[in-house]
């Protein structure tokens, strides 16, 4: 049995805990928000996120940093891309050097343009560090519905590790040792996911969708390639897998934003509708540059950072993506 804490106590990090307490870790669960931890610990549930369902009872919370940091060196990071920077430089000096780090976070940082291990090397300095991606969306996992993920670490050894912490009957993990490639994927899939959610409120169907997913792939494939990602990483459960859960499930916060975006038109009104973090909204901009860096052309991904910035509306996005010379079509031209 490993000790293991996770840091984020919303609907993923919760998520998260209970797969590794369901494997037979020690599981603490740090959060914010004192009222979350109490009702963890007392109700076993966490309402605000997960809805009524009830957590398995040797799982345990804390809003002391101190004491998940006390808990264990195995630290599972479970917050919003966009606040990564932020909380590693508060929690700097309670971090061991020997730590294990395993991001689950799927962004890029918009300010420096850096995927999350990107982020935690900068602030931490050298770390032992993983992640773990794929199609996993939180309301389905939470259930014990079969899903699977992967492991990713700069060698085999540190990703068999976080293999072995989250495996479970329910969830299968595999391991990569691209972790570039699987960030990557990660990261641009939600901007995809926004995508196709604004062709499904424009009132357009799956002829439509399968374009942007297949085409968003395509981008996905050739941004991988330019950074030396492994080819199969995007047609695996960090990319394809996990853009099929994203563009294709109502659950799924990217696309639902997109949906109202591209009925409403309106950046204002999804916001409205939709208050929790959207990655894709957050990380367009970034992707862009990202993939201009190293000329790699991106229209279904500059059309959406477009319509996030209110230069286009979701139509006019539609109809510029239309309007691109055709070439043969080929996975990573």
């Amino acid at each position: 049995m490993n000790k293991v804490a996770v840091l984020g106590a919303g609907a993923w990090g919760t998520t998260m805990a209970q797969v590794l307490s369901d494997c037979g870790n020690d599981v603490l669960l740090w959060g914010r928000n004192s009222e979350i931890v109490a009702e963890i610990n007392t109700l076993h549930t966490n309402k605000k996120y997960i809805g009524e369902h009830v957590l398995p009872h040797e799982l345990s919370a804390t809003d002391d940093l101190s004491l998940a940091f006390a808990h264990s060196s195995i630290l599972v990071l479970a917050i919003p891309a966009q606040n990564l920077r932020e909380a590693l430089t508060e929690w700097k000096n309670l971090i061991p050097p020997d730590a294990l780090i395993v991001s689950t976070l799927k962004g890029i940082e918009l300010s420096s343009e850096l995927r999350m291990t990107e982020v935690i090397n900068e602030v931490l300095g050298a770390h032992k560090f993983a992640i773990i991606t794929g199609p996993n969306l939180a309301a389905e996992l939470i259930l014990r519905q079969p899903a699977g993920a992967v492991a990713a670490a700069p060698t085999i050894e540190i990703a068999t590790q976080v293999q072995e912490l989250f495996a479970t009957p329910y969830y299968r993990v595999y391991t990569s040792t691209d972790v570039v490639g699987c960030e990557l994927a990660g990261a641009i899939k939600s901007i995809i996911a926004l995508a196709v959610g604004m062709s499904i409120g424009m009132g357009f169907g799956e002829n439509t969708q399968a374009m942007l997913i297949t085409r968003g792939l395509n981008e996905v494939a050739r941004i991988g390639a330019a950074h030396g990602a492994e080819p199969l990483s995007a047609a695996g459960l960090a990319g394809m897998g996990d853009l099929v859960a994203s563009c294709g499930s109502a659950l799924s916060r990217n696309r639902s934003f997109g949906e109202v975006l591209g009925r409403t038109g309106s950046m204002m009104k999804a916001r409205e509708h939709l208050v929790s973090t959207v990655e894709g909204v957050a990380s367009s901009s970034a992707v862009v540059e990202i993939a201009h860096r190293v000329g790699v052309e991106v229209p279904v991904i500059e059309a959406v950072a477009d319509v996030v910035a209110g230069t286009i509306t979701p139509t006019q996005a539609l109809e510029r993506l239309m309007e691109i010379t055709t070439k043969a079509e080929n996975f990573i031209r």
